[in-house]
């Protein structure tokens, strides 16, 4: 969420920034910035008459003392006077100050200057490939006959069990998953991240904090009864673990990761592009949460983005990083690199993970704010996270890349997770 300040202060800076966006603020703007100042008009009464009321109380005793009694009535009478505006002022900010966090929240994030301007996926910018491509024979396989083949992903018996897009996990399908997962988990640890494990369900607090509510409530899964959402990634209650929190900028960054499932509605979501496990609605995912001091988050991206990297490198995997144009990028980004990795059988790149950089946005939301030692005023802190890996599409790429006629060759660095070296 953007800061009133910055509205007022740099109203056509935020407008012309959000149009890499391709989002039109300039009405929203002038009217959270009307709403505002008469925000601000209304609580600038009510404390004028506040004051009043308590300068004029502190007379009446001396009034009383001094045998004034008539002027210490009508000193009475005045202060009865002030509490009926005073109530009345605060009455009036209520439905103000609800209008303008409607309005605020319809703005989105403003992308950093490295950002390009573009509509879509064809205009984001490469900044760097690795791996090398297989070059599979003609009787290559798509992952979704691999392994019905091998019998390892079972899609209709998650159909049977909840419905589409809930696979299950069967034998060495299984083993591999989890160890992915560990692996993963792994690799975080050693480079500083705590584990971490939170709920999968989270309430509409949280869902704020991170962004998802109101923008992408149907897209998630809503436990009405509780009113709580299945969450769409683990970013969401990991982050949320310091909302409304104050932190000593010695203890930034603060590093965490965790595995969950994750939920997502994909609603609308159909043809050949969605086949297998190219998009589901449950899957598992390990995720990196980074609260970084300002001047310092645009270093942490880079080790995140380097991390995942890594992870990626490891699996031997062809792989390019994009950084999104403003028309690709989320709602809650400044800036946002996307992981793609090749499908060999499918001939196409596959997004893997997508690593950001929210700087104040979702810290503004959350209220997590920071104090420098020797320092009484706070700062907002900034917030980032990434996929280190989502695994659906990493499952996918392993089977089709590295199929052969004896059987699947699993990567090395998974070997000793799985103890097996093979899918035959």
């Amino acid at each position: 969420m953007l800061t009133i300040n910055l509205l007022r202060d740099k109203r056509d800076f935020v407008i012309e920034r959000l149009k890499v966006k391709n989002f039109d603020a300039s009405e929203t703007v002038s009217k959270i910035i009307e709403l505002d100042s008469f925000r601000r008009e209304v609580q600038s009464k009510a404390n004028q008459a506040e004051a009043e009321m308590n300068r004029i109380s502190k007379e009446i005793g001396n009034l009383m003392k001094s045998g004034k009694k008539d002027e210490a009535g009508s000193a009475k009478a005045k202060t009865t006077s002030l509490k009926e505006e005073i109530k009345s002022l605060l009455e009036k900010l209520g439905p103000v100050e609800d209008k303008l966090k409607k309005e605020i929240v319809k703005l989105p994030n403003l992308p950093h200057e490295s950002v390009a301007p573009g509509h879509g996926a064809e205009d984001n910018v490469t900044v760097r490939e690795g791996g090398t491509i297989p070059a599979l024979g003609d009787k290559a396989l798509p992952h979704w006959d691999l392994i019905k083949k091998y019998n390892i992903i079972d899609f209709d018996l998650g159909t049977k069990l909840t419905g589409a897009g809930f696979p299950v996990y069967t034998g060495k399908g299984a083993k591999l998953e989890r160890s992915l997962i560990n692996f993963f988990l792994d690799e975080g640890e050693k480079a500083g991240y705590l584990e971490i494990m939170p709920p999968i369900m989270v309430n509409e607090d949280s869902g704020f904090g991170t962004g998802q509510l109101p923008d992408k409530e149907g897209q998630m899964y809503h436990v009405g009864i509780d009113n709580f959402y299945l969450i769409p990634t683990a970013e969401v209650p990991v982050t949320n673990i310091y909302r409304d929190m104050i932190l000593n900028a010695d203890d930034l960054p603060i590093k965490n990761m965790a595995y969950t499932p994750c939920f997502r509605r994909e609603a609308g979501s159909w043809g050949a592009h969605v086949r297998g496990l190219n998009r589901l609605h449950q899957f598992d995912k390990v995720e990196i949460v980074r609260i970084a001091h300002p001047d310092h988050s645009y270093d942490s991206l880079e080790e995140m983005v380097d991390h995942v990297e890594g992870l990626i490198k490891k699996l031997e995997l062809p792989y390019r990083i994009l950084r999104l144009c403003g028309g690709d990028m989320s709602f809650t980004s400044a800036l946002t690199y996307d992981f793609e990795v090749w499908s060999a059988a499918q001939k196409r790149w596959l997004e893997v993970s997508s690593v950001s950089n929210f700087e104040s946005f979702q810290a503004n939301r959350l209220k997590c704010r920071f104090r420098e030692k020797g320092e009484k005023q706070n700062k907002l802190v900034h917030t980032l996270n990434g996929s280190a890996l989502a695994l659906p599409r990493i499952v996918a790429a392993i089977l089709e890349n590295n199929q052969t006629d004896e059987g699947i060759k699993i990567p090395g660095v998974l070997v000793k997770y799985t103890g097996f070296s093979l899918i035959s």
